[in-house]
C-alpha cells in the first residue's frame, strides 16, 4: 500500500483547479490593471472639501466608490487566489503586496469622505436624497457610516491610520506564511511501514485513522514539532492584539471586542450571551465525550481519539464526482434556481479541489460576487470534506445571490450572517443523508459525523472565541501574550469544554498555535452563532417547505442591506436571543441519546 502522493502545483490536472481568467486573462492583465489602479487616489482627492455642497457631487463621489470597490476587489482576489495555490511561490506574494498598496493608497486618498459625510446636516442629508431620488440607492451605507461618527477622527488623522492599517496586516501576513510555506513535518509511519506526509492539510485527515498508535504518534509529531517555534508563533499574536489594541483606543473604544463587533452592527452581548448559552449546556457536550469513549472502549480518551469515526466500518471513499452529484440531489429542496447555480460552480471551474504542494491549508470561499465567487479545497475523497464542499458552495451562492440582488453598495453581507448558508447547506445534507438509510451502522456514522459538527462548530468554536476573550482582556490589561501563558489559558479551556472523560493531553495546550482565525479580529463566534441559525432556518425549510424557502431565498439576495440581525429575522430567526443556541445545543443532545440508542438496541 503507498501513500497518496502529494503534488506539485504544475502536476494538477487543470481540470481541478479554479480558472482565475474569469478574473483576468493572465498575469500581464492584471498588473496592467493595477497600474490603471495608479489614477485613483487623484480621482478620490478632486472631490476633497466637496462632498457636502450638492447631491449631484455626493452621488458621483459614491459612485466612484462603487467602482474602486469592485476593481480592488477583483485585483485582490486574483493575487491572493493565485498565491494560496501556491503560498512558496514569491511571485504572487509581490502581487499580493501590490494589491494591497493599491488599497492602502485608495484608502489614504479617500480619507477626508467620512468625515465630510458625517459632517453634513442631517436636515441637509435628508433634502439631497428628496432632491436626488438616484441616491437613495446609498441610504443605507450612509447611514451604517454616520453611526460611526463618534468613531472616527479628522481627516489628517484618519489618513494616518489609513497608512498605518498596513503595518497592522502584518502578524496575519507573517503567520500565514510560516504556517503554510515555511513550517514542515516530519512524516508518519503507519503500522505497515507506510509513510504519510504530515502538513497542517493532512493533520486531520491522519488523525482520523482507525490506528490508534498511528494517531499518537501524527499527534504527538506534529505538537512537538509545533512547539519548537512557539515562541514565534506566540510574537505574532501577541503583535496582533497589540495592532487591535492600537486602532482599538485610537478610534475611542473600550477594548477590541467592541471595536471588532460594532463595525459589523452586533452587539456585544451576542457574543457574551453565545459562550454563556454553551457554558450552560456544557453537560451534553461532556455526556458526547463519554459516548465517544465508551464506543471506542478505551480506558482513557485522549485528544488523538477525537476525529476517528466511531462507526468505522461505514466509512467510505466518496470521490469529487460522486459528492457533486450528492450535493446536487441534497439540496434540490431549494428549488431548480438553486441547484442550476451550485452546477454552474461545479462545472465552470469555481473550485480548487486537491491539495498541492505549497497550498494554502483548510478551506474558503472568496466572497466577491464579480463575475463569481472561487472556493479554495483541500478534497479528501471522504464525508468530512463532501461537507466542507457543501459548506464552501453556500458562502458563494450567498455572495453570488446577493451580488445579482443588491446595488454593489450593499452587495456585500458581514461576517455575522456568512456562515448562515453554509451551515444550512450542511445541515439539509445531512438531512437527505440520514433519509436515504435505515441501515443502523450507517446511520450512526452519519450521526456522528454530524455530531462531530455541532461540537466542532458551536462547542469548539465558541471555545476559540472565549480564548480570543480572554486573550483580548490579557493584552488590554498589559499582560504579554507569550507562549507559557497562551498555552496555560488554552489547557485550561480545553479541560473544562470536554470534560472529565477527556485526557487533555499536553500537547493540545499548544494548539492555539496552529488557528489561522485567532489573527481574525473576533471572527469565529460567528461561525457558532451561524450554525445555531442555520439549523433553525433548515428546520423550518424541512417542516414548512415553500414559505420558509421563499423566506430564505430573500435573505441570501439581501447581501448588506440591513442590520445582521434584522437580516436574519428576514429567514425567522431571532440572534439576539440565546435562543436558538439553547435550542441547537438542546437538538445535539437528542442526537447523543439517538446514537447512543443505536448501540442498546
Amino acid at each position: 500500500m503507498e501513500a497518496k502522493k502529494i503534488l506539485a502545483r504544475c502536476e494538477v490536472p487543470v481540470e481541478d483547479t479554479w480558472d482565475l481568467s474569469d478574473l483576468f486573462e493572465n498575469d500581464e492583465a492584471w498588473l496592467a490593471e493595477y497600474e490603471a489602479q495608479k489614477e485613483f487616489p487623484a480621482r478620490l482627492e478632486a472631490f476633497k472639501g466637496k462632498l457636502g455642497s450638492s447631491p449631484a457631487v455626493l452621488l458621483e463621489y459614491m459612485r466612484l466608490e462603487d467602482e474602486l470597490a469592485i476593481r480592488i476587489g477583483r485585483l485582490h482576489r486574483y493575487a491572493s487566489c493565485s498565491s494560496d495555490q501556491d503560498t512558496s511561490n514569491s511571485h504572487y506574494l509581490d502581487f499580493i503586496s501590490k494589491a494591497r498598496t493599491s488599497h492602502i493608497n485608495a484608502y489614504s486618498a479617500s480619507a477626508f469622505s467620512n468625515p465630510e459625510i458625517m459632517a453634513i446636516p442631517d436636515e441637509v442629508l435628508e433634502e439631497f436624497f428628496a432632491q436626488e431620488p438616484e441616491l437613495e440607492v446609498y441610504r443605507r451605507p450612509i447611514k451604517k457610516l454616520r453611526r460611526m461618527k463618534e468613531h472616527t477622527l479628522s481627516p489628517e488623522m484618519e489618513q494616518m491610520l489609513a497608512a498605518a492599517s498596513q503595518m497592522g496586516t502584518a502578524p496575519d501576513q507573517i503567520g500565514s506564511i510560516f504556517r503554510n510555506a515555511e513550517l514542515t513535518f516530519p512524516s508518519v509511519t503507519d503500522a505497515d511501514g507506510v509513510e504519510h506526509p504530515l502538513t497542517n492539510g493532512t493533520l486531520t485527515s491522519l488523525l482520523e485513522s482507525n490506528d490508534r498508535d498511528f494517531r499518537r504518534k501524527v499527534f504527538e509529531t506534529y505538537y512537538g514539532r509545533l512547539g519548537e517555534f512557539k515562541n514565534t508563533i506566540a510574537a505574532t499574536v501577541d503583535a496582533q492584539f497589540n495592532q487591535l489594541r492600537f486602532f482599538a483606543k485610537a478610534r475611542k473604544y473600550p477594548n477590541t471586542l467592541e471595536a471588532a463587533l460594532h463595525r459589523t452592527e452586533v452587539p456585544p452581548e451576542v457574543y457574551h450571551n453565545l459562550i454563556d448559552a454553551v457554558h450552560n449546556n456544557l453537560d451534553k457536550m461532556h455526556k458526547y465525550v463519554a459516548l465517544r469513549k465508551k464506543l471506542l472502549n478505551v480506558e482513557e480518551l485522549h485528544m488523538w481519539d477525537v476525529y476517528p469515526y466511531i462507526v468505522a466500518d461505514a466509512a467510505k471513499k466518496i470521490p469529487i464526482d460522486e459528492a457533486k452529484a450528492t450535493i446536487l440531489d441534497a439540496l434540490s429542496i431549494l428549488g431548480d434556481d438553486y441547484v442550476a447555480l451550485l452546477r454552474q460552480g461545479f462545472e465552470n471551474r469555481w473550485i480548487d479541489v486537491y491539495e498541492n504542494i505549497g497550498k494554502r491549508t483548510g478551506a474558503y470561499s472568496t466572497g466577491g460576487g464579480r463575475p463569481h465567487p472561487y472556493v479554495l479545497m483541500n478534497y479528501k475523497d471522504n464525508l468530512s470534506t463532501m461537507f466542507t464542499l457543501a459548506h464552501e458552495m453556500g458562502h458563494a451562492l450567498h455572495s453570488y445571490l446577493s451580488t445579482q440582488a443588491q446595488p454593489v453598495c450593499t452587495a456585500s453581507y458581514v461576517i455575522f450572517v456568512a456562515e448562515v448558508a453554509s451551515t444550512c447547506n450542511e445541515v439539509l445534507l445531512m438531512h437527505y443523508l440520514l433519509g436515504k438509510t435505515e441501515d443502523k451502522n450507517t446511520k450512526a456514522y452519519l450521526i456522528n459525523q454530524f455530531l462531530d459538527e455541532f461540537k466542532g462548530t458551536i462547542y469548539r468554536q465558541t471555545m476559540f472565541a472565549e480564548f480570543e476573550r480572554i486573550m483580548g482582556n490579557l493584552s488590554e490589561s498589559g499582560v504579554a501574550l507569550t507562549a507559557d501563558v497562551l498555552c496555560k489559558e488554552y489547557h485550561a479551556l480545553n479541560k473544562l469544554y470536554f470534560g472529565p472523560d477527556m485526557v487533555s493531553d499536553n500537547g493540545i495546550a499548544l494548539e492555539w498555535a496552529r488557528i489561522p482565525h485567532f489573527f481574525y479580529n473576533y471572527y469565529v463566534f460567528q461561525y457558532a452563532t451561524g450554525f445555531s441559525a442555520a439549523v433553525a432556518i433548515a428546520k423550518r425549510i424541512i417542516n414548512e417547505g415553500t414559505p420558509a424557502i421563499e423566506d430564505y431565498k430573500r435573505f441570501l439576495s439581501s447581501g448588506g442591506s440591513a442590520d445582521p440581525i434584522s437580516l436574519l429575522k428576514i429567514a425567522g430567526v431571532d440572534m439576539s436571543s440565546p435562543k436558538p443556541v439553547n435550542d441547537a445545543l438542546e437538538y445535539f443532545g437528542t442526537l447523543v441519546d439517538e446514537l447512543a440508542g443505536l448501540f442498546e438496541e
